[in-house]
């Protein structure tokens, strides 16, 4: 089975009640935990999950979520070489909506054959990955 991608989106979803995807993405995760699938994500997805995490919900959910969740990731650690394939991406789709992130994302994504993606962002399923539901 190929390893899911798990997105910005998806995370702060799955731990913020608040959230407007909070009860799908209790599902998905159930559901990836059933199936024992391999999460994959990158260094800079980290950064800004935990910029968000941490100036909407605090310092403390950060070291929450960096005892008990980040261990269950697959970190691809960013290197120069792919930050710089991530701005040429970004700026080859030359979309607003579109991050250095979400570019490194996709790149990550398919270096791991990633079919699936734990990710509430519309631009992965314009990038063609299927979104976990």
């Amino acid at each position: 089975m190929s390893p899911v991608f798990v997105d910005t989106s998806a995370l702060y979803a799955l731990l913020v009640e608040s959230d407007a995807n909070h009860a799908p993405a209790r599902s998905a995760f159930e559901s990836l935990q059933r199936r024992e699938a391999a999460l994959v994500s990158s260094s800079y997805l980290l950064v800004e999950f935990y910029a968000l995490l941490g100036r909407r919900v605090g310092l403390d959910a950060v070291a929450e979520f960096r005892k008990d969740f980040a261990p269950l990731l697959d970190i691809v650690w960013v290197d120069a070489e792919l930050h710089d394939e991530g701005l040429e991406l970004l700026l080859d789709r030359h979309r607003e909506s579109l991050s250095l992130v979400d570019a490194v994302s996709f790149l990550v994504a398919r270096r791991h054959a990633v079919d699936e993606v734990f990710a509430y962002d519309p631009d992965f399923q314009r990038e063609g990955f299927t979104a976990v539901s």
